[in-house]
């Protein structure tokens, strides 16, 4: 058996050779695909050892455990998942034996589970976890020299899998993405970015593999090379086309050749085949990498990887400053610097407290009762509204028409909620830019509720992005580039983020506020949050990231509200005491005056460390949000106009 760190040492002498593929091979030697083609290493091993030996005679350097789609979540679609261990032990077995007789490394192929971490429960994302660890622990078991994880589409599923087999194995990882045609992610992110997450993650060497063939993945390694990780490539052998019934792969052997030079020279350090590929494609590869002092690992002499000098790049302009972009930005910039962080304090009131308040556009073509609201809050001294997209995955007006007639009509400004679900990034982007020209400037970055939250469970969700992606996007604008990097006159967006204090994985909320803050937000608008202690310990925990804080108040409306919230609202804790109080009252006048001074002891309790107040009236009571605000130092105003 190899040294566990045989890997490492041959990839410091020179390029790598990696096999090519094992599905199609299997397929174009009478393996049907209405079966787990994995399952052939228990009814046929010695067809999958007869692979290996061929990629092997061709020079590979590394040969792949057929036991990509190995985890016990696809096998279970097989009715095969209680044959995981024994699958996987025995395609380890078949490679580990042949390697050892040709000298090379085994790596431990590991895919995706098809799960989509955005939007499944905290329950099933807990079963990915465990499905990539279980795998993870047995293929180490067996004796891989190196962990492959490959052709995932989504990076939040492969940050899942890169941590899950670290939890269980000190073993080198190679980790790959599968980008689309344009050279993104499912999650949109690009060759940049996804270098970045995997190099912040500890991987030892990044990738990309699978897709159309060896030229987009040339593009795509242009842009990871030379910047401090070894880059691994495994083309398909072109995009497929059906030819009397079956898939036939058009890149040929000598076309791979061609590109594997390229590769090599640009500075890849391990080069192979996915879909489509043969032993003769990798013969091909090998003679490639010889040329540039690779070969196979026993008769390879001390070479560096070829490198090429950084690439020029592009540098975006300076951002527009927080202050200077809209009038909220301003307010919250001077109230943030003269009394949450001023030494001696200000006292409170509407010059030194930023509220907004949620006006949501009507679910028909009449805005007069959304405006009213809106003129009612201006006169009561409120900065601005805020204006959601689709909340609850409803069909409402455009957040966009109704910011657009607040702002024209009444001279008050707005904050859009922008979600990520309805659109894909061609259309994010489009709205973006059409924003910004309307003069709706002020943003609050959201990935968005599913659409089986509403009345059109069955529409289809997008989420090319999360909420991440697109502030970096909003970002990207601010510093004069779009998300391909193409200049453009840069846009003033003033940029908020969403947070859960009381989010039951706590730990998760405070990393992904801090990937929000490197991403680009600039200011938090938290979650209702009842709790006085949850409150402090997220400011505590908060304060490194330096970013000012409008504390989220929805008063409750009743016991039932309150029960509702904290039994069926993900992220909202209501305190047994809170709800007893409101068991008291009930409902009815008492009820909401109780849930009025609950959110003035909330507000009351950290008003010194927020730079103001983002109230959501339950059931369009709007005036509510009014009485909140008289605990600091608000007037209602004269007019006595109801807008519920």
């Amino acid at each position: 058996m190899t040294n566990t760190n045989a890997f490492l040492a041959a990839l410091e002498r020179g390029p790598l050779v990696v096999d090519g593929a094992m599905g199609t091979q299997l397929y174009e030697r009478g393996v049907f695909i209405n079966r787990s083609l994995e399952e052939v290493c228990l009814r046929n091993p010695s067809l999958v050892q007869q692979i290996h030996e061929d990629y092997i005679a061709a020079g590979a350097d590394l040969i792949e455990t057929h036991t990509f789609a190995a985890n016990r979540l696809k096998l279970a679609k097989h009715g095969l998942e209680d044959k995981l261990v024994e699958l996987n032990r025995a395609a380890v077995q078949i490679a580990r034996r042949c390697a050892d007789r040709g000298k090379v490394l085994v790596g431990g192929a590991i895919g995706p589970t098809g799960a989509v971490p955005g939007v499944i429960s905290d329950a099933e994302l807990e079963r990915v976890r465990d499905a990539f660890k279980e795998q993870a622990a047995i293929l180490a078991d067996g004796g891989v020299d190196v962990f492959v994880l490959e052709t995932f589409r989504l990076l939040s599923e492969l940050r899942l899998a890169v941590q899950a087999v670290q939890a269980v194995s000190s073993l080198p990882i190679i980790a790959q993405v599968a980008f689309d045609g344009e050279e993104r992610t499912s999650e949109g992110a690009d060759p940049e970015q996804v270098f970045t997450l995997l190099r912040d993650l500890g991987v030892d060497v990044i990738g990309a593999n699978c897709v159309e063939g060896p030229h987009q993945l040339f593009s795509v390694a242009e842009k990871m090379v030379g910047r401090g990780i070894p880059i691994a490539i495994q083309p398909n052998a072109g995009y497929p086309k059906i030819q009397e019934g079956r898939h036939i792969y058009m890149a040929t052997p000598e076309y791979f050749g061609v590109y594997a030079r390229r590769f090599f020279k640009l500075g890849v350090s391990l080069v192979g085949g996915c879909c489509g590929t043969s032993p003769e494609h990798i013969r091909r590869i090998v003679g490639a990498a010889r040329m540039m002092g690779g070969g196979r690992v026993e008769a390879r002499s001390e070479v560096s990887v070829v490198s090429t000098p950084d690439r020029e790049r592009y540098e975006g302009v300076e951002p527009t400053p927080t202050a200077e972009k809209t009038g909220l930005g301003a307010a919250i910039a001077r109230v943030y610097h003269d009394r949450v962080k001023a030494k001696e304090p200000v006292p409170v009131g509407p010059e030194s407290f930023v509220v907004s308040v949620e006006v949501n556009p009507p679910n028909g073509l009449d805005p007069s009762k959304a405006l009213a609201a809106a003129r009612l809050l201006r006169e009561g001294g409120v900065n601005v509204v805020n204006i959601a997209d689709g909340p609850r995955a409803s069909v409402r007006m455009s957040n966009q028409a109704l910011g657009l007639l607040i702002q024209r009509e009444l001279d008050m400004e707005v904050i859009l909620h922008v979600c990520c679900r309805d659109r894909n990034l061609l259309g994010l982007q489009s709205d973006l830019l059409a924003d910004h020209v309307l003069g709706l400037h002020n943003l609050v970055i959201i990935t968005g509720d599913p659409p089986k939250m509403g009345d059109y469970p069955h529409a289809t969700p997008v989420f090319d992005v999360d909420s991440v992606g697109l502030l970096r996007i909003a970002d990207n604008f601010n510093h004069g580039r779009d998300l391909a990097g193409k200049k453009m006159d840069p846009t003033r967006f003033l940029c908020a983020c969403g947070a859960e204090p009381a989010a039951l994985d706590y730990d998760r909320e405070i990393r992904r506020l801090e990937q929000k803050r490197e991403a680009g937000a600039e200011f938090i608008m938290t979650q209702p949050v009842y709790d006085p202690e949850i409150l402090h310990r997220f400011i505590r925990d908060t304060r490194h990231l330096d970013m000012p804080i409008l504390v989220g108040l929805l008063p409750l409306a009743s016991h039932r509200n309150a029960e509702f919230l904290h039994n069926e609202v993900p992220g909202m804790q209501i305190p047994q005491d809170i709800r007893d109080r409101m068991q008291k009252v009930d409902r009815g006048p008492a009820a909401r005056a109780e849930g009025v001074r609950i959110a003035q002891e909330a507000l009351l309790g950290v008003v010194d460390d927020v730079v103001g107040a983002y109230i959501m009236p339950p059931f369009g009571r709007y005036s509510l949000a009014l009485d909140i605000l008289t605990c600091v130092g608000y007037t209602r105003p004269e007019s006595q106009d109801k807008a519920s």
